[in-house]
Protein backbone atom coordinates (compact mmCIF):
# COMPACT_ATOMS: atom_id res chain seq x y z
CA UNK A 1 0.00 0.00 0.00
CA UNK A 2 1.37 3.40 -0.97
CA UNK A 3 1.85 6.19 1.52
CA UNK A 4 -0.95 8.25 -0.05
CA UNK A 5 -3.38 5.31 0.12
CA UNK A 6 -2.35 4.60 3.72
CA UNK A 7 -2.94 8.22 4.78
CA UNK A 8 -6.19 8.49 2.85
CA UNK A 9 -7.59 5.24 4.27
CA UNK A 10 -6.76 6.11 7.87
CA UNK A 11 -7.94 9.71 7.50
CA UNK A 12 -11.32 8.58 6.20
CA UNK A 13 -11.62 6.04 9.02
CA UNK A 14 -10.84 8.76 11.56
CA UNK A 15 -13.27 11.13 9.87
CA UNK A 16 -16.08 8.56 10.10
CA UNK A 17 -15.28 8.16 13.80
CA UNK A 18 -14.86 11.83 14.72
CA UNK A 19 -17.35 13.43 12.31
CA UNK A 20 -20.58 12.21 13.96
CA UNK A 21 -19.18 13.08 17.38
CA UNK A 22 -18.40 16.65 16.29
CA UNK A 23 -21.84 17.08 14.74
CA UNK A 24 -23.50 15.68 17.88
CA UNK A 25 -21.57 18.10 20.09
CA UNK A 26 -22.47 20.99 17.79
CA UNK A 27 -26.18 20.08 17.93
CA UNK A 28 -26.04 19.79 21.72
CA UNK A 29 -24.40 23.21 21.93
CA UNK A 30 -27.13 24.69 19.73
CA UNK A 31 -29.82 23.10 21.91
CA UNK A 32 -28.15 24.32 25.10
CA UNK A 33 -27.90 27.81 23.61
CA UNK A 34 -31.59 27.73 22.68
CA UNK A 35 -32.56 26.51 26.16
CA UNK A 36 -30.36 29.16 27.74
CA UNK A 37 -31.95 31.86 25.59
CA UNK A 38 -35.37 30.65 26.69
CA UNK A 39 -34.45 30.49 30.39
CA UNK A 40 -32.54 33.77 30.66
CA UNK A 41 -35.63 36.05 30.51
CA UNK A 42 -37.27 33.93 33.21
CA UNK A 43 -34.14 34.16 35.37
CA UNK A 44 -33.98 37.94 34.95
CA UNK A 45 -37.69 38.33 35.65
CA UNK A 46 -37.61 36.22 38.81
CA UNK A 47 -34.15 37.42 39.93
CA UNK A 48 -33.00 33.85 40.47
CA UNK A 49 -29.42 34.85 39.65
CA UNK A 50 -29.30 36.89 42.85
CA UNK A 51 -30.53 33.89 44.84
CA UNK A 52 -27.77 31.72 43.39
CA UNK A 53 -24.95 34.20 44.04
CA UNK A 54 -24.99 35.27 40.35
CA UNK A 55 -24.10 31.76 39.27
CA UNK A 56 -25.75 31.70 35.84
CA UNK A 57 -25.37 27.95 35.30
CA UNK A 58 -26.87 27.15 38.70
CA UNK A 59 -29.73 29.56 38.04
CA UNK A 60 -30.41 27.91 34.68
CA UNK A 61 -30.40 24.44 36.22
CA UNK A 62 -32.76 25.59 38.97
CA UNK A 63 -35.13 27.23 36.49
CA UNK A 64 -35.05 24.19 34.23
CA UNK A 65 -35.83 21.90 37.18
CA UNK A 66 -38.77 24.09 38.20
CA UNK A 67 -40.13 24.04 34.64
CA UNK A 68 -39.85 20.24 34.48
CA UNK A 69 -41.68 19.97 37.81
CA UNK A 70 -44.36 22.39 36.62
CA UNK A 71 -44.91 20.48 33.36
CA UNK A 72 -45.16 17.23 35.35
CA UNK A 73 -47.77 18.74 37.67
CA UNK A 74 -49.75 20.07 34.70
CA UNK A 75 -49.61 16.63 33.11
CA UNK A 76 -50.91 15.07 36.32
CA UNK A 77 -53.78 17.56 36.49
CA UNK A 78 -54.56 17.11 32.78
CA UNK A 79 -55.21 13.40 33.35
CA UNK A 80 -57.85 14.13 36.00
CA UNK A 81 -61.45 15.15 35.34
CA UNK A 82 -60.86 18.73 36.51
CA UNK A 83 -57.84 19.10 34.24
CA UNK A 84 -59.63 17.58 31.25
CA UNK A 85 -62.48 20.05 31.74
CA UNK A 86 -60.13 23.02 32.18
CA UNK A 87 -57.60 22.25 29.43
CA UNK A 88 -60.31 21.01 27.10
CA UNK A 89 -61.87 24.47 27.18
CA UNK A 90 -58.44 25.99 26.60
CA UNK A 91 -58.00 23.85 23.50
CA UNK A 92 -61.43 24.89 22.24
CA UNK A 93 -60.49 28.54 22.74
CA UNK A 94 -57.31 28.09 20.68
CA UNK A 95 -59.24 26.49 17.82
CA UNK A 96 -61.26 29.69 17.30
CA UNK A 97 -58.21 31.43 15.77
CA UNK A 98 -57.79 30.11 12.18
CA UNK A 99 -53.99 30.18 11.78
CA UNK A 100 -53.21 29.17 15.36
CA UNK A 101 -55.83 26.42 15.10
CA UNK A 102 -53.99 24.84 12.17
CA UNK A 103 -50.54 25.05 13.77
CA UNK A 104 -51.69 24.02 17.25
CA UNK A 105 -53.85 21.18 15.96
CA UNK A 106 -51.11 19.69 13.77
CA UNK A 107 -48.42 19.87 16.45
CA UNK A 108 -50.71 18.50 19.15
CA UNK A 109 -51.83 15.60 16.96
CA UNK A 110 -48.25 14.68 16.12
CA UNK A 111 -47.16 14.95 19.74
CA UNK A 112 -50.05 12.83 20.92
CA UNK A 113 -49.27 10.19 18.30
CA UNK A 114 -45.64 9.96 19.43
CA UNK A 115 -46.24 10.02 23.20
CA UNK A 116 -49.46 8.00 23.37
CA UNK A 117 -50.98 5.25 21.27
CA UNK A 118 -54.10 7.37 20.75
CA UNK A 119 -54.38 8.97 17.33
CA UNK A 120 -57.07 10.48 15.13
CA UNK A 121 -55.29 9.18 12.04
CA UNK A 122 -56.91 6.04 10.62
CA UNK A 123 -53.77 4.29 9.41
CA UNK A 124 -50.38 4.61 7.74
CA UNK A 125 -50.32 4.22 3.98
CA UNK A 126 -47.87 4.47 1.11
CA UNK A 127 -48.74 6.62 -1.88
CA UNK A 128 -46.89 7.14 -5.13
CA UNK A 129 -45.93 10.79 -4.85
CA UNK A 130 -44.67 13.06 -6.39
CA UNK A 131 -44.38 10.68 -9.34
CA UNK A 132 -45.02 7.06 -10.22
CA UNK A 133 -42.47 4.68 -8.74
CA UNK A 134 -41.62 6.94 -5.78
CA UNK A 135 -43.42 6.13 -2.54
CA UNK A 136 -44.00 8.34 0.47
CA UNK A 137 -45.35 7.63 3.92
CA UNK A 138 -48.77 9.14 4.45
CA UNK A 139 -51.24 9.33 7.32
CA UNK A 140 -54.77 8.51 6.27
CA UNK A 141 -57.13 11.05 7.81
CA UNK A 142 -60.41 9.83 6.33
CA UNK A 143 -62.44 9.78 3.15
CA UNK A 144 -62.25 12.63 0.65
CA UNK A 145 -65.17 14.86 -0.37
CA UNK A 146 -67.75 13.25 -2.66
CA UNK A 147 -66.81 15.37 -5.68
CA UNK A 148 -63.21 14.09 -5.53
CA UNK A 149 -64.47 10.52 -5.52
CA UNK A 150 -66.70 11.31 -8.50
CA UNK A 151 -63.76 12.82 -10.38
CA UNK A 152 -61.58 9.80 -9.59
CA UNK A 153 -64.34 7.35 -10.50
CA UNK A 154 -63.90 5.55 -7.18
CA UNK A 155 -63.72 6.17 -3.45
CA UNK A 156 -60.82 8.46 -2.54
CA UNK A 157 -58.93 8.96 0.72
CA UNK A 158 -57.57 12.08 2.35
CA UNK A 159 -53.89 11.47 3.08
CA UNK A 160 -51.59 13.81 4.99
CA UNK A 161 -47.99 13.48 3.79
CA UNK A 162 -45.73 14.66 6.66
CA UNK A 163 -42.35 16.26 6.19
CA UNK A 164 -39.10 14.84 7.50
CA UNK A 165 -37.53 15.36 10.01
CA UNK A 166 -40.35 17.76 11.01
CA UNK A 167 -43.57 15.80 10.54
CA UNK A 168 -45.77 18.78 11.46
CA UNK A 169 -44.99 20.25 8.05
CA UNK A 170 -46.50 18.50 5.10
CA UNK A 171 -49.36 18.52 2.62
CA UNK A 172 -52.78 17.02 2.17
CA UNK A 173 -53.45 14.99 -0.99
CA UNK A 174 -56.58 13.22 -2.23
CA UNK A 175 -55.71 9.72 -3.45
CA UNK A 176 -57.95 7.02 -4.98
CA UNK A 177 -58.27 4.08 -2.60
CA UNK A 178 -56.81 1.74 -5.23
CA UNK A 179 -53.59 3.80 -5.19
CA UNK A 180 -53.04 3.70 -1.42
CA UNK A 181 -51.11 0.84 0.11
CA UNK A 182 -51.54 -0.02 3.77
CA UNK A 183 -48.34 -0.13 5.85
CA UNK A 184 -47.40 -2.46 8.71
CA UNK A 185 -46.21 0.61 10.63
CA UNK A 186 -48.39 2.12 13.32
CA UNK A 187 -48.91 5.89 13.29
CA UNK A 188 -46.54 6.21 16.22
CA UNK A 189 -43.80 4.19 14.52
CA UNK A 190 -44.24 6.03 11.20
CA UNK A 191 -43.76 9.43 12.86
CA UNK A 192 -40.65 8.16 14.62
CA UNK A 193 -39.29 6.96 11.30
CA UNK A 194 -39.96 10.36 9.75
CA UNK A 195 -38.25 12.15 12.64
CA UNK A 196 -35.12 10.01 12.20
CA UNK A 197 -35.19 10.63 8.40
CA UNK A 198 -35.36 6.88 7.82
CA UNK A 199 -32.00 6.16 9.45
CA UNK A 200 -33.68 3.61 11.74
CA UNK A 201 -34.72 0.39 10.06
CA UNK A 202 -38.50 0.10 9.69
CA UNK A 203 -38.42 -3.47 11.05
CA UNK A 204 -36.73 -2.25 14.23
CA UNK A 205 -39.32 0.52 14.60
CA UNK A 206 -42.16 -1.97 14.21
CA UNK A 207 -40.58 -4.27 16.81
CA UNK A 208 -40.04 -1.38 19.25
CA UNK A 209 -43.60 -0.16 18.77
CA UNK A 210 -45.04 -3.64 19.33
CA UNK A 211 -43.09 -4.03 22.56
CA UNK A 212 -44.34 -0.69 23.87
CA UNK A 213 -48.00 -0.68 22.89
CA UNK A 214 -48.73 -4.36 22.43
CA UNK A 215 -48.87 -4.60 18.68
CA UNK A 216 -48.52 -2.76 15.42
CA UNK A 217 -51.06 -1.99 12.76
CA UNK A 218 -51.34 -4.91 10.38
CA UNK A 219 -51.85 -3.86 6.82
CA UNK A 220 -52.28 -4.92 3.26
CA UNK A 221 -52.77 -3.26 -0.09
CA UNK A 222 -56.08 -1.52 -0.50
CA UNK A 223 -56.60 -2.89 -3.98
Amino acid sequence: MSVNSFIKSNFLAGLVLVGPLVVTIAIIRILLGWIGGFLDPIIRGTRLAALTANNVLLAQLLTFSVLIALITVLGYIAQRSVGQHLFGRTGQLVTFVPVIRTIYGSIRQMTTSVVNRQSDYESVVYVEYPREGVYQLGLKTGTSPADISQAAGESAASVFIPGSPNPTQGMLVMVPESQTYESDLSVRAAIRMLMTTGMAQSEDIIRLDENEVGGGVAGQQSN
